[in-house]
């Protein structure tokens, strides 16, 4: 699908690019059923086959659907290499409240699921129970100290001490990744795997088997700290990091599906 221009919200100074597509309109009688809002993994951008496959679905629903760039991403403003999980956050937070009304599903898309799990704890907090679903793709909650720390090499340990940063290849892009003395620090302030996570809504959980990225043992890790009786965990076998195949999109838009027809 072709998407419409971007609107831009300024938070902190930085210019956030967003779209929105509105739901039907509902009847006093009817009521009203959850947005979907997606939330996208690092240096990913909204506009992603992911993304782009459920604001086609949205449309034709029709279902509100709200997505936007992290600073140093995609449209929006800002250095990627300044970005840290509580700038990203504060940014999500603020689109979220900014854009959204009544009851929202969150879909999170790797480092997007620990966004997810972190909007929701601040939401709480702020006396905001509007969440009522989450979707999570091959997440990746605290992938800074679970994941990136424990493999650090010394030569990378070297690079975040002297230059402040290492950089890797990526599979997915020609530039490479980039990870930051902040990113990982800040990080260490928005764990979320510490112990049980109470998310006061259902979540579904979709993982591959041959994800290179974030092993699935990372997704059994979690499931095991939500709460049993609400979380569902998809194990797709040849299954992948993107998780963009013709069946993984498909099984996306279900696990989506299902989760706003629970919300309702």
């Amino acid at each position: 699908m072709t998407a419409t221009a971007p609107m831009f919200l300024d938070v902190g100074g930085t210019s956030i690019a967003v779209r929105q597509s509105q739901g039907a309109a509902v009847r006093p009688s009817q009521g009203a059923a959850p947005g979907v809002v997606w939330l996208g993994g690092y240096k990913s951008d909204m506009l992603g086959t992911k993304a782009e496959t459920l604001a086609g679905w949205a449309a034709k629903e029709p279902r509100a659907f709200l997505r936007h760039d992290y600073s140093g991403h995609g449209e929006s403003g800002g250095a990627f290499a300044d970005g840290t999980i509580s700038k990203w956050l504060a940014e999500s937070l603020a689109v979220f409240r900014r854009f959204t009304q009544g009851k929202q599903i969150l879909v999170g898309s790797s480092m997007g699921a620990w966004i997810a799990l972190r909007m929701v704890q601040e939401l709480r907090k702020a006396g905001d129970a509007s969440v009522t679903g989450l979707v999570l793709l091959a997440p990746a909650p605290d992938f800074t100290a679970e994941l990136v720390e424990p493999a650090l090499t010394e030569a990378q340990k070297r690079d975040l001490s002297e230059k402040g940063f290492f950089a890797e290849p990526s599979d997915y892009s020609a530039e490479p990744y980039i990870y930051t003395r902040a990113l990982i620090e800040d990080g260490r302030k928005n764990l979320v795997m510490g112990g049980p996570i109470d998310t006061h809504c259902p979540v579904h959980i979709l993982q591959g088997l041959a994800d290179a990225d974030v092993p699935s043992s990372h997704a059994l890790k979690l499931a095991a700290l939500l709460p049993a009786d609400d979380v569902t965990l998809s194990l797709i076998p040849d299954g992948d990091h993107r998780l963009s195949r013709p069946q993984d999109l498909d099984l996306l838009l279900r696990a989506v599906g299902d989760m706003v027809q629970r919300g309702m």
